[in-house]
């Protein structure tokens, strides 16, 4: 018997604002305060609205999008404020 392995991509999953919404929420909940948490959560949002498609929307170039929010990206604050504003996300603090 051959096992089958199926790649799972989040983004896959990511259909309404709500559930992008809520993903992001736990990362920051998750984060370790290294930020890559939060990162991977925006390319995940990002790659299920389209790449193109955000990177047009908050002015950046595509390529420095992918950079950014790549693996290795440590992307700059100005850089995720855009990313959100374009995902069509608010970032807010509450009372820890």
């Amino acid at each position: 018997m051959t096992e089958k392995n199926i790649r799972f991509d989040t983004a896959d999953y990511l259909k309404t604002p709500e559930d992008m919404a809520a993903y992001l929420d736990a990362c920051f909940e998750e984060d370790q305060g290294d930020g890559s948490l939060i990162r991977a959560a925006l390319n995940d949002i990002a790659r299920a609205q389209g790449m193109s498609q955000v990177a047009r929307n908050s002015g950046l170039g595509r390529e420095s999008l992918y950079k950014a929010l790549g693996s290795t990206g440590n992307p700059e604050f100005t850089t995720i404020i855009k990313v959100m504003k374009a995902l069509g996300l608010k970032l807010h603090a509450t009372a820890a």
